[in-house]
């Protein structure tokens, strides 16, 4: 797997406005938020997308789950929005798996 901006994040070599970070995790703003709260959860192990994680990764990704409502709950939010893009024609521009939690205003179904 490529070095991407999320795993330079993950290791503390990158700047981000961190919000969230424990030992499997870390979570930041989006630099170019689609609505009011706009956080991003992403692993610190490198899994490139949802589609390459493994049965040993089940943990982790119920764990990114888990961080997500945490940083709901953090950002004063009772309703989100969690998505994954998993490829590029979903709409996945880095290739680190990473969950976006999106708030702070209605959302539109279908999204996309």
């Amino acid at each position: 797997m490529a070095d991407t901006i999320f795993g330079k994040i993950a290791r503390g070599e990158a700047e981000a406005d961190r919000i969230y970070e424990d030992d499997r995790a870390v979570a930041f703003r989006d630099l170019h938020p689609q609505a009011p709260t706009h956080v991003l959860v992403i692993p610190r192990k490198p899994i490139p997308r949802l589609s390459d994680a493994s049965e040993d990764d089940e943990s982790l990704l119920g764990h990114l789950l888990l961080v997500a409502n945490k940083v709901a709950k953090h950002e004063g939010l009772s309703d989100y929005r969690i998505i994954v893009n998993s490829g590029e024609g979903a709409g996945q521009t880095v290739f680190h798996l990473h969950l976006h939690v999106l708030g702070g205003r209605s959302m539109r179904w279908p999204p996309g």
